[in-house]
């Protein structure tokens, strides 16, 4: 199974292909899929080889072929799947793994244990931080069995920085709802009572420090009065 970025990266090059019979340059992969960085691109280059959707060919630049496409199963985003636009991160349907705390799940387990319909509230951004989306129409079934006490929600990640931490673009992240973290927590902080971004926070004294999973990213420091709490990361989801 793909994410959805997988899919939007594997139809752009198999378009490129079929108009001019060249693959594109990370640059323009990149440039299409709205990423941050080329290192995106590599990642998922290396995820559509490891399926079988594509191989490179040796000794040549840029040749990429596309072997195979999937089935015609794939779930397109509302509002458009282009850039910024709100969707589901349900990509391609089918069976998935699941990675909640840290464990995979195998998707015959929870069959029949409760499901909690936790509301998707959009993209958070895991690099600079953007103004969180909320969605109340969209809906992810999770076992009950996986989630603790207190009110949960999910949101989807956008950008990279937070890899180093195991979350990549495109995951969805469960978050549950609070106020106060622990500090070295994982949380989704409202900066400036405008803009939500999802980091480690590590308290410095009188200061607040939003904390990457990247080095590529620096670690933003802020008074307290200007940094809300408004959940921590209790689980990840991961559709392959």
């Amino acid at each position: 199974m793909l994410t959805r970025k997988q899919f939007e990266l594997l139809s752009f090059i198999n378009q490129r292909l079929a108009d001019g019979g060249v693959s594109p340059s990370f640059e323009e992969m990149k440039e299409a899929l709205g990423l941050r960085s080329k290192s995106g691109i590599h990642r998922l280059i290396s995820g559509l080889e490891e399926r079988g959707f594509i191989k490179r060919l040796p000794h040549r630049a840029r040749a990429l072929e596309v072997v195979r496409l999937p089935e015609e199963t794939a779930v397109r985003a509302r509002g458009g799947a282009g850039r910024g636009g709100r969707f589901s991160p349900t990509v391609i349907r089918g069976d998935f793994k699941s990675a909640l705390t840290g464990t995979t799940v195998n998707p015959s387990v929870g069959a029949n244990d409760e499901t909690v319909q936790l509301p998707l509230y959009g993209r958070i951004a895991a690099g600079t931080p953007i103004e969180a989306l909320r969605d109340q129409a969209a809906h992810i079934g999770v076992p009950a069995s996986f989630l603790g006490a207190g009110e949960h929600y999910m949101l989807e990640v956008a950008g990279d920085s937070m890899i180093d931490a195991g979350i990549l673009e495109g995951d969805t992240v469960v978050i549950q709802r609070a106020d106060t973290a622990e500090n070295g927590s994982i949380v989704v902080a409202l900066v400036d009572n405008a803009e939500a971004t999802l980091k480690r926070l590590r308290k410095r004294g009188d200061s607040i420090a939003l904390e990457p999973a990247n080095k590529a990213y620096e670690t933003r420091i802020f008074g307290p009065d200007r940094i809300k709490v408004q959940g921590r990361l209790v689980g990840l989801l991961r559709r392959y």
